[in-house]
C-alpha cells in the first residue's frame, strides 16, 4: 500500500506531472489528490477515455513529455481506438503511462458487470502488446517506485503506452478537499421517489450505471414491487439513453423513462442527437445533474459550467424543462407525462447518498428476463 502523494512525488521525479482521465472507485484516492495538487490545466478529468487519451496525445506533440492516462479497466473500450489507430508505435509512437483500476479480478468479489473485462483484461493488453505491470496493496513503496519507474523508462525508450494496473486499496485514504460547492434542495434518491411517485404500471425505466440504477432498485424493494418494469444498465456508462431509445422504438403502448446522469450523458453526448434526430414520442428522458462523478467518488464533471437543457432542446427534442427543487420537479414531471412527443428533464441536485445504500441482488440476466416478458404484455 502505498500514500497517494508518495507515489505523486515518484510520478513527479521521473517527469510527470500531466494527467487526463476518467474517474474510478479503485483509483479515488490517487485522484483526490491529483485534482487537490496538480497545477493549472495540468490535470483534466475528460468526457471519456478515449478522449483523455487523445488529449494525451495532444499533450506529448507539444511537450515531448510522458502523460498520464488513468481509468478503470471498463473503460479500456473507450481507450482501443485512438490507443491503436494513433498513439501505437506502428502510428504515432506517442509515449504514455496507462494508469488502470482493476474491477472483476479473477477470485477476487466484484459486481457482475465487471467480471468479463475483469478476466481478460491482461490478455487485452497483451494482444495489443501494451507492456504492463501490475501493483497492488501487499507492495511495500519501494516496490510500486521501481516498477513504475521501470514502465515509464519502457514507455521513453520505446516511444509507446506502456500500463500500470491499480489492484483494490493499493492507494491509502485521501479525502478531496476541493470538492463542489453548488447545492440543491434535492438529492437524487429523494428527486427519484419523487418521480416514481407518478410512474404508471404499464410504464419502463431504464436507468444509468451507479447509484442512479443502486437507487431505483432500492426503491422497488422498498414499496414491495417486483423489478420487471426496469432495466438496470449496470455497466456501459453512457449508454442507458440509447438503450432506452432501442426499447421505445419497439414498445409504442408504453412510456419509456431514462433515468441518466450528467457524468454518463458527457460521455456519449451525440446521443442527443440520434434522440433529438428521431424525436421517439414516448421516450422521456431524465437526468440528475449534481456536477460529478459521485458512483466514483464526486470528482467533478463540467455539467454545471453548461446548460444540458439547452443542449437537448438544441439537438431536437420536442419538449426540454429543467427543475431544481421539488415544486418545481412535480410540476415538469406531470408536464413530461403527459406530453406526446420526445421529451427531456434536467433535474439539478446536490451530492449525496446514503451510506447503507444496497446493490441489486438479482442478476442482469434475470432483470433481462423479467423486462423482456414485461414488454410482451
Amino acid at each position: 500500500m502505498i500514500k497517494p502523494q508518495l507515489f505523486f512525488q515518484y510520478l513527479k521525479k521521473e517527469g510527470i506531472d500531466f494527467y487526463t482521465g476518467v474517474p474510478d472507485s479503485l483509483l479515488k484516492h490517487l485522484c483526490f489528490y491529483i485534482s487537490d495538487y496538480s497545477k493549472e490545466n495540468k490535470h483534466i478529468i475528460a468526457a471519456n477515455e478515449g478522449s483523455a487519451l487523445s488529449i494525451s496525445i495532444g499533450y506529448h506533440v507539444a511537450t515531448n513529455n510522458v502523460p498520464v492516462v488513468y481509468l478503470q479497466n471498463s473503460g479500456l473500450g473507450n481507450l482501443i481506438n485512438p490507443l491503436l489507430s494513433l498513439a501505437d508505435k506502428d502510428v504515432y509512437s506517442i509515449p504514455m503511462l496507462l494508469i488502470i483500476g482493476w474491477r472483476g479480478k479473477p477470485g477476487v468479489k466484484d459486481e457482475p458487470q465487471h467480471k468479463k473485462t475483469g478476466h481478460v483484461m491482461l490478455d487485452m493488453l497483451k494482444s495489443m502488446k501494451i507492456p504492463y505491470k501490475v501493483i497492488s496493496k501487499s507492495n511495500k513503496p519501494e516496490k510500486i517506485k521501481a516498477i513504475t519507474s521501470y514502465l515509464i523508462n519502457k514507455s521513453k525508450k520505446n516511444n509507446s503506452p506502456v500500463a500500470l494496473i491499480v489492484e483494490r486499496d493499493t492507494f491509502e485514504k485521501y479525502k478531496l478537499k476541493n470538492i463542489n460547492k453548488k447545492k440543491y434542495p434535492l438529492v437524487r434518491e429523494k428527486a427519484i421517489n419523487i418521480i416514481m411517485n407518478y410512474i404508471g404500471l404499464k410504464d419502463v425505466i431504464i436507468s444509468t450505471t451507479g447509484f442512479t440504477s443502486r437507487e431505483l432498485y432500492e426503491y422497488r424493494k422498498n414499496n414491495n414491487q417486483d423489478h420487471s418494469r426496469d432495466f438496470l444498465t449496470v455497466g456501459g456508462m453512457g449508454h442507458a439513453s440509447q438503450i432506452a431509445l432501442g426499447i421505445a422504438l419497439h414498445s409504442k403502448n408504453k412510456s419509456v423513462y431514462c433515468f441518466d446522469g450528467d457524468g454518463s450523458i458527457i460521455m456519449h453526448m451525440g446521443s442527443l442527437s440520434t434522440n433529438g434526430n428521431i424525436k421517439c414520442a414516448n421516450l422521456k428522458h431524465i437526468v440528475f445533474n449534481n456536477g460529478s462523478h459521485e458512483s466514483v467518488g464526486g470528482q467533478p464533471t463540467t455539467a454545471h459550467e453548461f446548460n444540458i437543457k439547452n443542449i437537448a432542446k438544441n439537438m431536437g427534442y420536442d419538449l426540454t424543462l429543467s427543475a431544481n427543487n421539488e415544486k418545481q420537479l412535480k410540476k415538469a414531471i406531470v408536464e413530461i407525462k403527459e406530453y406526446k412527443g420526445s421529451c427531456f428533464l434536467e433535474v439539478m441536485i446536490s451530492n449525496g447518498t446514503r451510506a447503507d445504500l444496497g446493490r441489486p441482488k438479482s442478476s442482469p440476466l434475470e432483470n433481462k428476463k423479467l423486462l423482456m416478458s414485461f414488454l410482451k404484455k
